[in-house]
């Protein structure tokens, strides 16, 4: 019996100093469990992206493209046709922020299995390339934590979000917090915008923190350059 006795304090201990571990590890760093998984997924995410990203356009999108000369109007109807193809929990591009030093797949989906993956992007808002709002959801804590810092871009700072048909160039604006049921932060305003949420403070779902930021400029990519399937 005292064996027995014994061996359950070991376990409790054990057990009790672990959970102190993750809460440590939590505040400092990010949830590591959840970290784990998340590597795991961004892995899974990472594959989808690269196969994804060379599919071929159908005979009526190249000729279409093939009577668009403008590399703007050539990014917009590959944004359109992109948008038009996506599903949830696709990957769609590439975020990176180097104030924060995070390079990101984005997916397509702001729901709980989503975000697991990556930052989402927010099905309702447009592409980059589409002249409206891009808004795009990431976790503080768990799941890598992507936008753990975010409340450390100042304006100026430059965001880059890279598409299969083009490099888009952010500049941050400014933060705004607001309650989670406001959804006007991410209503279109007339030019190209990009909108980054999280919730705030750290730790807590009482509030979303929103950093905007304005379209500075773009670099057509792969299929916005060549008319070629």
């Amino acid at each position: 019996m005292r064996r027995v006795i014994r061996d359950i304090s070991s376990v409790l201990i054990l057990s009790g100093l672990l959970l102190v571990l993750d809460a440590a590890v939590t505040v400092v760093w990010q949830e590591p469990v959840t970290a784990a998984i998340g590597v795991i997924m961004r892995g899974k995410v990472d594959n989808r992206y690269l196969s994804y990203r060379t599919a071929p356009l159908s005979t009526n999108d190249v000729r279409a493209l093939a009577s668009i000369k403008p590399s703007r109007e050539r990014i917009a109807y590959l944004a359109r046709v992109e948008r038009s193809q996506i599903t949830t929990g696709d990957a769609i591009g590439q975020l990176q922020i180097p104030r924060l030093g995070n390079t990101y797949n984005v997916v397509q989906g702001t729901d709980t299995a989503s975000l697991e993956e990556g930052p989402g992007h927010y099905p309702s808002t447009a592409l980059p390339g589409m002249g409206q709002t891009v808004a795009i959801a990431g976790h503080r804590t768990t799941y890598l934590a992507p936008f753990r810092f975010i409340n450390q871009l100042r304006p100026g700072d430059r965001i880059y979000i890279k598409m299969p048909y083009g490099k888009f160039t952010y500049v941050v604006q400014y933060q705004k917090i607001v309650l989670p049921t406001d959804i006007s932060v991410i209503n279109d305003v007339g030019y190209d915008r990009l909108v980054l949420s999280a919730c705030n403070p750290i730790y807590s779902a009482a509030q979303r923190i929103i950093v905007f930021a304005r379209l500075r400029s773009v670099q057509p990519l792969g299929k916005a350059l060549s008319t070629s399937a």
